[in-house]
């Protein structure tokens, strides 16, 4: 009767060793996966949805994005922030401009100025919330050590072409997809204006520049006073197909 090979016999011994190893070893780097899953902030994940009581984390442009097509979810993320709102009834303008989807801003970290009321696109409310929350109100505190009291602004809808060009596409504003920030007014009732601040003062500099960055960060299209004439005196921020930032 033949005698089991030694060297065979251990060699199986040692692929079936071999194996186990690599079991526990994807086992172990499976745990740990899940574990640093668990232990990721939401915001730091893709799948899951914008909230804004927390800080937006990188991915914000992506899911914010998101929101525009679905209103659905957009009304969810705007319900875990600080803007008082309801939904704006659906209006058609002339030809294609008006709105649908929209929410009316009835309340925000400060007053608006006139012209009321503020309707905007539900994705550009939550994005505005965010650059309330995370630049505007911090950066005011910064520079001036005061609260804002006042939001000064320009109105969200307005059907006509881009920068009132006979031909050009039709503006953000012409769906109240694009709001005009024109200053804040302070605690105190020192006013900031774009106009007078972008090479006024220099904290009023610092200042705005930080609302214009923070506006790069959360809308779609930005555009200051660097960015043309038409521009001067307030800071365009929309949340359209185009994403770009002067």
């Amino acid at each position: 009767m033949d005698q089991p090979d030694p060297d065979t016999a251990h060699s199986r011994w040692l692929h079936r060793l071999t194996i186990l190893a690599w079991i526990m070893a994807a086992a172990c780097l499976g745990a740990l996966v899940g574990l640093s899953i668990m232990l990721t902030p939401d915001r730091y994940k893709p799948w899951t949805p914008l909230t804004l009581d927390v800080p937006s984390g990188p991915l914000v442009e992506t899911k914010l994005a998101q929101l525009r097509g679905d209103f659905d979810a957009c009304l969810t993320t705007l319900e875990s922030g600080t803007l008082g709102f309801s939904i704006a009834e659906e209006r058609d303008g002339a030809g294609a401009c008006g709105w649908e989807e929209a929410i009316v801003i009835e309340e925000a970290s400060a007053p608006f100025s006139a012209p009321q009321p503020v309707v905007t696109r539900c994705a550009l409310a939550a994005a505005f919330n965010l650059w309330e929350r995370e630049t505007l109100l911090p950066a005011a505190e910064r520079h001036f050590g005061e609260p804002v009291t006042e939001i000064l602004h320009y109105g969200t809808y307005s059907c006509r072409p881009v920068n009132g060009r006979e031909g050009a596409r039709l503006s953000e504003h012409s769906y109240a997809n694009a709001i005009d920030i024109a200053g804040v007014r302070l605690n105190g009732g020192r006013v900031v204006r774009v106009q007078s601040g972008w090479n006024g003062e220099a904290d009023e500099r610092a200042f705005l520049r930080e609302l214009h960055e923070g506006g790069c960060d959360v809308f779609r299209g930005v555009i200051g006073p660097d960015g043309d004439n038409r521009h001067l005196d307030h800071f365009h921020f929309d949340m359209g197909p185009w994403d770009f930032c002067r």
